[in-house]
């Protein structure tokens, strides 16, 4: 009812943070969820129970060709190699990258120096947001730039491919109408960067915009 109910207000439905087994996703799946929120990352994957070997969140993604999944490309959360083969399964028509930034996004090393982040402490170290006692993430700190340079310097990915994975897929998941293309009738938003994926240029509705204005 739930998922009905999404549906009916075109409201997007996806499932991640979740430990379902391929019979549930299927169930949701069939209830129209294709989406799946930054795949590897708090989505379940096979289990074994008695013996018998059961999918999870990860298998039931490759499984239907029509999911599309959300990769967290820093390089952190998912090693290039990972970022690579999720590439291989769902190419660039189904794979969209995401930052999953919090507050700090963009905010560089931290020099030992903790903040705090909800109900706790963490520094930012090598690319992304850890636990103050390095035990785990705790959020990445990327910027959109830092995806697609990591899928095409460390994943091999093709740039046109990272390209759009960061701009038409994202925009027609969310069903963003005159985005994601440089095409006739579209919003001018434009990003320009050099063979290093460094920005240079932004501009928004045609306008160039500098120093954030």
């Amino acid at each position: 009812k739930f998922l009905s109910f999404l549906n009916q207000n075109s409201i997007i439905a996806a499932a991640g943070h979740t430990n379902a087994e391929y019979e549930e996703i299927k169930k949701a799946y069939e209830n129209g969820v294709k989406l799946i929120t930054h795949l590897y990352s708090c989505t379940s994957t096979i289990t074994r129970r008695g013996g018998f070997r059961i999918l999870g969140v990860t298998e039931t993604a490759y499984l239907y060709d029509d999911i599309d999944v959300e990769a967290i490309a820093d390089g952190c959360h998912l090693p290039p190699e990972l970022l690579k083969l999720i590439f291989k399964f769902k190419s660039d028509e189904h794979m969209c990258l995401v930052t999953d930034a919090t507050r700090y996004g963009g905010m560089e090393n931290s020099d030992n120096m903790t903040f705090k982040d909800g109900d706790h402490l963490c520094i930012i170290e090598d690319g992304v947001a850890k636990l103050a006692d390095r035990s785990a993430f705790s959020g990445s700190v990327a910027t959109a730039d830092v995806l697609v340079r990591t899928c095409v310097k460390k994943s091999g990915i093709p740039l046109l491919s990272a390209v759009k994975m960061i701009t038409e897929v994202p925009a027609r998941i969310m069903k963003l109408q005159n985005k994601g293309k440089l095409q006739k009738g579209f919003d001018a938003d434009i990003i320009i960067f050099d063979e290093d994926i460094n920005i240079k240029r932004v501009l928004i509705s045609g306008k160039e915009r500098v120093n954030g204005n």
